[in-house]
C-alpha cells in the first residue's frame, strides 16, 4: 500500500500567481499578519524580493504531484545557527491528512540536517491553537506570548512564539516519525 506522496519543490517564477490566489484566500489570510488583499504590484515586489534574499528560502508543497501550500523559512542567520519557518496548506481538501505535520518533519530535518542550525524558531497567532498544539508535538517549547504583537481586522492579536533546538529534536524524532508512518508517509 503506497501512502500520500508529499514533495517540497523550490518556488520558481512559475508559481508567481498561484501564490497571490493563495496568500488572498480568506482561510489562508486569517491566519497570516496581513489583513488588506494583496494587490499585483505588491505581491510582484514581494515575490521578487523572496526569490532574491538569501535569508529566506521557499518551497512549493505538492500533494501526489499537485501543489497544495507553501512552506519556506526566514531569518536564516548561520551566524547565530537558527532560522525561523512557517507554512499555510492553501488547498482545504487536503487538511487534516497529515500532510502539514510531514512537512513540518522535512523542515525540521533540513534545518537541522542540511543546514546544521541549532534552532527553529516559530509565530502562530494564538487563536490558530491546532497548528501551535502541532509544532509542540514535534518538540516545540512555547518560548514567548507576544501580547497585542498584530492588528488583524482592527484588533490586537497576540501570538505564541515558538522554538525547537537540535537537542529537543533528537528527543522526539524516531517518535514523529513513527506517528507519520502510522499515517502511511513513507521515509528513504
Amino acid at each position: 500500500m503506497s501512502g500520500p506522496q508529499v514533495l517540497l519543490r523550490d518556488v520558481s517564477a512559475a508559481d508567481r500567481d498561484r501564490l497571490r490566489a493563495w496568500r488572498n484566500q480568506s482561510d489562508v489570510a486569517q491566519w497570516m499578519y496581513t489583513d488588506a488583499e494583496i494587490s499585483e504590484a505588491d505581491h510582484a515586489r514581494w515575490f521578487a524580493a523572496a526569490l532574491s534574499d538569501p535569508a529566506r528560502r521557499y518551497w512549493i508543497i505538492e500533494l501526489d504531484g499537485e501543489p497544495v501550500g507553501l512552506a519556506n523559512l526566514a531569518d536564516i542567520s548561520p551566524a547565530h545557527r537558527k532560522c525561523a519557518w512557517a507554512y499555510y496548506l492553501a488547498s482545504p481538501s487536503v487538511r487534516g491528512k497529515g500532510v502539514g505535520a510531514y512537512v513540518e518533519y522535512w523542515v525540521i530535518e533540513h534545518v537541522f540536517g542540511p543546514m546544521g542550525l541549532s534552532k527553529l524558531c516559530c509565530e502562530v497567532l494564538v487563536e490558530n491553537e491546532a497548528v501551535w498544539r502541532l509544532h509542540e508535538s514535534f518538540g516545540f517549547r512555547r518560548e514567548a506570548l507576544l501580547r497585542q504583537h498584530v492588528w488583524k481586522n482592527g484588533e490586537p492579536r497576540d501570538v505564541v512564539g515558538l522554538g525547537l533546538l537540535a537537542d529537543d529534536w533528537a528527543m522526539v524524532r524516531e517518535a514523529s516519525r513513527d506517528r507519520l508512518r502510522a499515517k502511511g508517509y513513507a521515509f528513504d
